[in-house]
């Protein structure tokens, strides 16, 4: 990992710089592929799935017994582990719903609000180096909450052809109304414009590569909304001399082996700290079954050491990080002081871990620094919220004079007449 000491704050920007993004150069590959698929449908998804992802497939949609198979192959260790993470997401989401209140804003009118779920959502879910059944429950059980009618599951099969059998698991116990074998830039094309097997959805939720961002920005601006800007993921430790150097180390290496252009950052108050993480990372990486790609992503990484608690503070705010794990003495008072990042995580037994399985939060969070203006998933994701109001007589005429001046100096004098036809009728 780079190790950096008191950097001057004209270096932070250059500093904490992530991985670009480079969507620029794949922008027309992929609208090529998904004008083929709006075009051609299954017959083109199949297509891409056996040139892509090298799985040729008859059906594009998971059969019962796909999921009857899955069940029998999942160990009872396993899915009690899933029960559990589904138990507390569920709990947590749950405790989110919206309570819409009457306010009478002037006498005789009266304003409310009313959430409705999205009818249909299409999650996408990574095949990638991991099977990320996790990402399966903290997509489907808000959703589930909500009362989205219909929803839709995309995710790439093997080589075989077959679906991971604990992310079919995780599926049919959070609630997902029907998956489909369909990775990368067709499985999101597939959802935003629907096809014979796929059906199309109004929102796209979950994370991917490159050329899956490229597809979710591409299908935002005249098709179906998505969640979020996505990109590599991160974390930030923010700690000092109390923390313990091998939670710290152990902390960074469960990012640094989410993938090659991950990213991790330690920011601490104690040179100690840093050298003794320093060298735990050193051991801690040489037993990681995922070693290779650890590497990559240390290269890209950082151990910084700064003069005081306040500027790393600032920086943690200027990074904005997709997770904060604070480690210090006084976690909470420093946790008071953070304004940018999307999941924060208080204290030595905290990892981000607990939060990426079975804590309840979810996982699907800003990142690149879209934290300072996106949140990440949550209940809220799911919903619409439709604005009611009833304006009575009495209403009318205690704010009918204040809209008239108004709409006369936009010139806008239908708007006027609406409300002068209002108030010089005899009705009541």
């Amino acid at each position: 990992m780079n190790i950096i000491l008191n950097p001057e704050r004209k270096e932070w920007n250059e500093l904490l710089k992530r991985s670009a993004l480079k969507t620029d150069s794949i922008q027309d590959s992929v609208c090529e592929i998904l004008e083929h698929i709006k075009k051609e449908g299954d017959k083109a998804v199949k297509e891409y799935e056996e040139k892509f992802d090298k799985a040729r497939i008859s059906s594009l949609a998971v059969s019962q017994e796909e999921f009857d198979n899955a069940e029998k192959e999942v160990s009872e260790e396993l899915k009690e582990a899933i029960h559990i993470a589904l138990k507390n997401i569920t709990t947590f989401h749950a405790s989110q719903k919206f309570e819409g209140k009457k306010i009478t804003t002037s006498p005789g009118v009266t304003c409310w609000q009313k959430a409705v779920a999205i009818e249909k959502v299409g999650l996408y879910v990574p095949g990638g180096t991991a099977p990320l059944f996790s990402t399966v429950l903290m997509l489907a059980t808000p959703a589930r909450i909500a009362g989205c009618k219909e929803i839709i599951l995309c995710t790439p099969p093997n080589k075989e052809g077959k679906i991971h059998p604990a992310i079919l698991d995780a599926a049919k116990a959070a609630g997902v109304s029907k998956i489909c074998q369909a990775g990368g830039v067709q499985a999101l094309g597939a959802m935003a414009y629907g096809t014979e097997s796929i059906p199309k959805v109004f929102k796209i939720f979950g994370p991917g590569n490159q050329y899956v961002t490229a597809a979710k920005q591409q299908v935002s601006l005249h098709d179906v909304a998505i969640d979020m800007p996505a990109g590599p993921s991160e974390v930030a430790v923010l700690a000092d001399e109390t923390a313990n150097p091998a939670f710290v180390a152990a902390d960074l290496l469960s990012q640094a082996e989410h993938g090659i252009d991950s990213q991790a950052i330690l920011i601490t108050v104690s040179k100690s700290l840093l050298e003794a993480v320093s060298e735990e990372i050193k051991k801690q990486l040489a037993v990681l079954p995922r070693k290779e790609i650890a590497e990559c992503s240390l290269k890209n990484s950082r151990l910084i050491l700064v003069n005081q608690m306040n500027d790393a503070i600032d920086m943690i705010n200027q990074y904005a990080p997709e997770h904060l794990i604070i480690e210090t003495k006084d976690y909470s008072a420093v946790a008071e002081k953070i304004i940018n990042a999307g999941s924060v995580f208080l204290g030595s037994y905290s990892p981000e871990s607990a939060g990426d399985y079975a804590s309840g939060t979810n996982h699907t969070l800003p990142t690149n620094g879209y934290a300072k203006a996106y949140s990440g998933i949550s209940l809220d994701s799911f919903i619409r919220k439709i604005t009611f109001q009833e304006v009575t007589r009495k209403g009318i005429e205690n704010i009918g004079n204040a809209i008239k001046i108004m709409a006369a100096n936009e010139h806008l004098d239908a708007h006027k007449n609406a409300i002068s036809i209002r108030l010089n009728s005899k009705n009541n």
